[in-house]
């Protein structure tokens, strides 16, 4: 008999002898919560007691009931109930979150994160917002870095001789490293004031998918780091014949037909940029493109909502890290777990951030006892690279206490952990284009994220079977997806809904609709196919187990072989091309598959 028939069985037994069920309730109740040890203490302590609590005892046959039902019942609660509070926590939490963000998208116009960055500036001017770590390592103030946005939006204007493609809902981009994280942060926010979406280009990428990340975010301009002149050079033809403006992060330019903005961003004022300028913005327009990682095929640019880049800004709230906060990344800006959760997250909610240009594993630790840092980001390389250090006395000396992030494995979770002290870390799965994620509250280790039955009514998902060789859902006799049990493997598809909508990528509609997946439990219905393939165990807990696709993986970064596969074949002497991936000896965190959805960044 199941402790579900063994529970209905008692309460109906009890109500058969007219006793109430409170005491067995209570009784099952502390056991399951407390522990039979702190459980058995405390029952010690009641029957000592017994003499002051005889008027409150129920009656004797109530208190042979609970025993009854401490006796049949397990001395553990189902699954179900075990992490009833954490799930309750957790749920409250989300809402809190989604309820507030859709407070301030219902406002015309609506609140969008400049908005609350422009209040912070003029209320906190002189607090410190990020600390530079490159090259003149400094602290940048609100007030400093909404002065470098205004000048952004002022210089545009002198340059392009008006502002009036970029009011026009034209985007722009950005292709910088990240040594110039700073000005090209002032250059977004000025952007965003004017209610210009902005592709966050990654700096690694030349030729073909240069080309094609900077025309499918349908941006008219183009600002480019110096030091990224061959990269610019090989395409500007390219780029030229669409009729794309180019300039250059500098004060001069080499390359004839590219611009430089450096001088008119030194004179330009620090005038305030008129809100009525975005005042077109809705939800659901574009605030940001964050490209994929070209797992079947080249980059596709993502759209990022004002609406969607406030809720994972929001994030580092639901986690519980507050304005008091310093938070370190290393993490690249053409991502969102490094610019949107890291860098934004922190200006939304004042906690200041510390901005490394690059990952350095020696240095990691010295500056977070140099800043005082108390949250850390990462991947899961991130981590692993940390526990491969050499062992130093001063390990677990610092003030981290929460690390927020994806893709790690249980094995570095636990030496992480043993190494640098009991740091409580928040793993999370996520896509860039992704309709839902998850996140493993409780705790647990090697799981990306927990569900529950009431955040499962919240945001619906499903596990099916697939086929492997074709990349698919497997349907049954009726043409609907068949859904695994606890444990098994199975394909992630997520429910496209109002609440939780797929907007997709810029560009094709087709480039959008290869990712839906259609009448998946019943007819009409519409499903995201994430590619990844995961498992759930019977607590709800959900772990990563393999990713749909011809991928390979490198030094944290995900790589699609048919993208390789494209640069080898224009090699004259080689008629047929076939790219796989396999392990490397002496680079453990490289192997074929991905772990999430989000994609990690190159060291």
């Amino acid at each position: 008999m199941g402790i579900w028939l063994r529970l209905a069985f008692l309460l109906l037994l009890l109500r058969a002898l007219g006793q109430p069920a409170w005491p067995a309730a209570v009784a099952l109740s502390l056991r399951w919560l407390l522990g039979d040890s702190v459980f058995c203490v405390l029952l010690g302590l009641a029957m000592l007691a017994r003499p002051w609590l005889c008027p409150w005892m129920p009656h004797w046959l109530s208190l042979a009931a609970a025993a009854l039902t401490l006796a049949l019942l397990p001395s553990r609660s189902p699954p179900g109930l075990r992490w009833l509070p954490a799930d309750m926590a957790y749920i409250v939490g989300i809402l809190h979150l989604g309820l507030a963000v859709r407070a301030r998208m219902r406002r015309h116009p609506p609140d969008t994160f400049v908005d609350t960055f422009e209040r912070r500036a003029r209320a906190q001017p002189g607090r410190t917002s990020l600390v530079w770590k490159g090259t003149g390592s400094r602290p940048v103030t609100f007030r400093e870095l909404d002065d470098r946005a205004c000048q952004a939006v002022w210089a545009l204007k002198a340059e392009l001789g008006g502002l009036a493609g970029l009011l026009g809902g034209e985007s722009a981009a950005l292709l910088v490293l990240d040594s110039q994280t700073i000005p090209a942060l002032g250059l977004w926010l000025g952007l965003a004031k004017l209610g210009c979406p902005v592709a966050w280009i990654n700096p690694h990428g030349r030729g073909s998918p240069l080309v094609y990340s900077v025309l499918s975010s349908g941006a008219r301009l183009l600002v480019v780091d110096p030091e990224l002149r061959e990269n610019l050079e090989e395409v500007l033809p390219k780029l030229q014949a669409e009729n794309i403006r180019c300039f250059y992060l500098s004060h001069s330019s080499p390359t004839p037909g590219v611009g430089a903005l450096g001088a008119a961003l030194d004179v330009a004022p620090t005038d305030p940029v008129p809100t009525d300028l975005r005042a077109g913005i809705k939800p659901q327009s574009p605030a940001l493109f964050i490209y994929t990682s070209g797992t079947t095929g080249l980059p596709k640019a993502a759209i990022v909502t004002h609406e969607r880049l406030l809720q994972v800004c929001k994030m580092l709230s639901l986690a519980g890290v507050t304005a008091d906060d310093v938070v370190y990344t290393v993490l690249p800006m053409y991502h969102v777990m490094g610019f949107i959760l890291g860098v934004l997250g922190c200006l939304e909610l004042g906690a200041t951030c510390v901005l490394a240009p690059k990952f350095s594993a020696s240095r990691f630790w010295d500056d977070c006892r140099q800043h005082g840092v108390t949250v850390i980001l990462y991947v899961g390389e991130v981590l692993r690279y940390l526990c491969n250090t050499p062992q130093r006395p001063e390990d677990r000396t610092h003030t981290v206490r929460l690390a927020m992030g994806n893709g790690l494995r249980a094995d570095v979770w636990k030496s992480f952990q043993q190494r640098f002290g009991p740091i409580r870390i928040l793993e999370s799965y996520g896509s860039t284009e992704g309709n839902i994620g998850f996140v493993n509250y409780p705790g647990r280790c090697g799981a990306l994220g927990k569900m529950s039955c009431l955040l499962r009514m919240l945001s619906p998902f499903e596990l099916v079977q697939f086929d492997t060789e074709a990349e698919e859902p497997v349907r049954d006799n009726q043409g609907f997806c068949v859904p695994v049990g606890p444990g098994e493997a199975g394909l992630l598809l997520t429910q496209v809904l109002n609440h939780q909508p797929f907007v997709g990528y810029r560009g094709a509609r087709e480039l959008s609709e290869r990712k839906l997946v259609r009448n998946v439990r019943r007819r009409g219905d519409v499903y995201f196919n994430t590619g990844d393939v995961l498992t759930m165990d019977k607590e709800g807990f959900l772990y990563f187990r393999d990713r749909l696709g011809d991928t390979f993986r490198w030094k944290g970064e995900n790589v699609s072989t048919r993208e390789v596969e494209s640069v080898l074949s224009l090699v004259d002497f080689l008629q047929e091309v076939n790219v796989y991936g396999v392990s490397v000896p002496g680079h453990p965190g490289n192997h074929k598959h991905v772990q999430t959805g989000e994609v990690p960044f190159g060291t």
